[in-house]
């Protein structure tokens, strides 16, 4: 099985941390955030992984190697421009010739990445995306009435919302549709699949996802690490 880890972003909201080291390398504990993900997908059956870069590209290929210490084969892409999170995909459409796994450089988490992969390829379809469900405490008291009187209240309901948790998995099939060599996101890839009607699957995730967008989301992850990833090392 073959993944792609997209790795080109600037880490914008992570500065100064990201200024000397890109975002997928701050270590959480004695690992790398990417080392972490690479050995996860190794324990998963993936035994080709790819990584899209820009920022930092040539520190990243150091650092990682060949991937034989993670126990895969390793190779690093190099966009010239920015080309979203779509876009790099096609810069290895010649190698990625079955259906693949995609995720995102900056996610922390504990699940099964060969189970999501299962699932896809047995729903068939050019792109199933794994979806989270996120709470979020509501700060305020919910009232409800009709005309001048109150039928109910409740205290402080929490959020819910279902997003997008930066894993997919991709057949050869899309690179149809996705334009070589441009600029092109995933919201501009499903809302194109869905104006063509066809399908695409979600897969939702129970277990543990972060994604590591800012500094208390950083200071999350080293939490998270000790109490969910540490008894990984060595696998």
């Amino acid at each position: 099985m073959k993944a792609v880890i997209l790795a080109g972003g600037l880490g914008m909201r992570l500065r100064p941390f990201t200024e000397a080291i890109p975002k997928p390398l701050l270590p959480l504990g004695e690992k790398a955030i990417m080392e972490i993900q690479i050995e996860r997908l190794a324990a998963s059956g993936f035994r080709e992984v790819f990584v899209a870069t820009n920022y930092k590209a040539d520190y990243i290929e150091r650092f990682l190697g060949d991937g034989s210490k993670y126990g895969v084969d390793l190779s690093v892409s190099k966009e010239e421009e920015p080309l979203g999170t779509v876009g790099p995909l096609t810069l290895l459409r010649d190698r990625l010739t079955e259906p693949f796994l995609v995720l995102n450089g900056d996610i922390l988490t504990s699940a099964d990445f060969s189970e999501f992969y299962r699932f896809a390829v047995e729903k068939g379809g050019g792109l199933s995306v794994a979806i989270k469900k996120l709470l979020t405490p509501f700060q305020f008291g919910n009232i409800f009435f009709d005309g001048d009187r109150v039928t109910g209240v409740e205290e402080k309901p929490d959020l819910v919302t279902w997003i997008l948790a930066g894993i997919y998995v991709m057949t050869p099939e899309l690179f149809k549709v996705i334009p070589p060599e441009t600029h092109y996101n995933m919201d501009q890839l499903i809302n194109d699949l869905l104006a063509r009607e066809e399908p695409v699957v979600k897969f939702e995730l129970n277990e543990y996802w972060l994604d590591i967008g800012r500094f208390d989301d950083y200071q999350k992850a080293q939490d998270a690490y000790e109490n969910h990833f540490r008894e990984d090392d060595g696998n």
